[in-house]
């Protein structure tokens, strides 16, 4: 059993709540940025509709030559590119000032206008883009056309704008660096635990969850959860205790038993219905003598103590051996047997004697329920620097439903081809003790495929 992986980037707890804070602080300034945007453009722009109404009414006060007078002294004052006039005469041709054509779209009634494209000139001292316009008659008859360009007045704005975006980029790249080191440390620290976690669930469990000196939210559920794994091993170890003390107790009576048994099977007379029912009974003794030495076994195995003893071997002498030592089991089935295995597979880190017995218990029940004149492949490949070893027959295969149950202890598929339900028990021990996986499907042209992946991934051994 695996643990799923730990979430990552913004899937996390903390992730998630970072970024919906930087999420609604990014939303809040951009609306003060808005708001404060839209009131200085407003204040601006009303700014400067009146000092150009107050230009009109300055300009109305005069007429004949002393409007000329006036305009002409105003140009020494008024800023280029900025502000502008244009006298005309009641055919609009022009008469004085820097602008020559009364602008397009600009209405002669009086009024304050503003207009997407002033003056259409090459003169670069003329308003080019935006501007506030009117048009007024003269006392004379002559038409006054004042022109206030709204660029000086919004570059304010613009430094403003600038400001607020600079002020909000500054915000978002500390933001986005202080959200990445503030996700990381309890990503680490979920990883940590996982791996602690994953090696618990593979069996060993000694292992505890990690603390910190913080004491903080997940230090309290480690705590909590290491409490609980304190007293699961201590009854773990006292079940344990109780049963293999039982194992133990009864295999010395039952050894005598069958001492016992057996003589008087020798003084009883050949054929007789004593001597039957003794073979009978000496035969159940064995039964049930296997049976206690299987789950001693088992006890034994799932002591992680052994893991001491590992030592780096090569699997293809290994697999040599099985495959030498079960040919004429299987011939004797008449079951065809294969091994497949390339010229040079990677080691791996183990017990020669129990990965052997692992094996053989996979390779054994393949020939057992595999039908005359069927097949097992016994097969070795490299897994990206780890060796896979599969073991395939043509057998009934494991229906999916069991394939988790034929692990138990004292399942059986089928009792027609006897056993104990202890062979794959022994074999799940030992993987586990490996910290390796074992891995049941179903061949699609029927038969079963047990996968050992020898990956150690969840532990290091010794």
């Amino acid at each position: 059993m695996s643990l799923p992986n730990p979430s990552k980037g913004w899937r996390s707890s903390s992730s998630r709540l970072l970024a919906l804070y930087s999420f609604l602080f990014v939303a809040w300034s951009c609306i003060l940025m808005g708001v404060l945007y839209y009131e200085v453009s407003d204040y601006l722009g009303n700014l400067a509709r009146h000092s150009l109404m107050q230009r009109q009414h300055l300009f109305a006060r005069f007429e004949g030559e002393q409007l000329d007078e006036a305009l002409a002294t105003s140009m020494t004052f008024d800023m280029r590119a900025v502000d502008a006039y244009g006298l005309f005469d009641e055919q609009h041709k022009p008469l004085s000032g820097p602008i020559q054509s009364i602008p397009q779209g600009l209405p002669l009634d009086g009024q304050i206008h503003a207009l997407s494209s002033c003056i259409d000139s090459d003169d670069p001292n003329l308003p080019q883009d935006s501007c506030d316009a009117v048009a007024t008659q003269t006392p004379d008859g002559r038409w006054l056309v004042l022109v206030r360009d709204n660029g000086s007045l919004f570059a304010v704005t613009r430094i403003i704008l600038h400001a607020l975006v600079w002020g909000l980029s500054l915000t978002i790249i500390p933001g986005i660096a202080g959200w990445h080191l503030l996700r990381r440390r309890p990503l680490q620290r979920i990883r940590a635990i996982q791996a602690s976690a994953e090696a618990i669930v593979a069996g060993d469990l000694t292992y505890r969850l990690p603390l910190s000196n913080r004491r903080d939210e997940l230090d309290m559920l480690a705590a909590i959860v290491n409490a609980m794994l304190d007293r699961i091993e201590l009854l773990m170890h006292e079940v344990k205790g109780v049963c293999d003390n039982i194992a133990h107790d009864l295999r010395t009576p039952l050894t005598r038993l069958r001492a016992q048994l057996y003589r008087m099977r020798q003084q009883a007379v050949e054929g007789s219905p004593e001597a039957l029912q003794l073979d009978e009974v000496i035969g159940e003794t064995d039964t049930l003598m296997a049976r206690f030495r299987g789950l001693l076994r088992i006890s034994e195995l799932e002591d992680h103590q052994r893991r001491s003893g590992f030592l780096q071997l090569d699997p293809l002498p290994l697999l040599q051996e099985l495959y030498d030592f079960y040919l004429p089991l299987a011939e004797e089935g008449q079951v065809t047997l294969k091994l497949e295995t390339p010229a040079a597979l990677p080691g791996l880190t183990g017990d020669r004697a129990l990965l052997f017995e692992a094996l053989a218990n996979l390779l054994s029940n393949s020939i057992k329920f595999t039908p005359p004149g069927g097949e097992v492949i016994l097969r070795a490949t490299d897994d990206n620097g780890s060796p896979r070893i599969e073991v395939l027959d043509t057998g009934p295969g494991i229906p999916e439903a069991e394939r988790v149950a034929v692990f138990q202890r004292f399942y059986r598929v089928d009792d027609k081809h006897g056993g104990f339900g202890l062979g794959l028990s022994i074999v799940a021990a030992i993987v586990s003790l490996h910290g390796f996986s074992l891995e049941v499907n179903n061949r699609e042209s029927g038969g079963a495929w047990l996968t050992l992946h020898c990956r150690q991934s969840l532990i290091n051994p010794g």
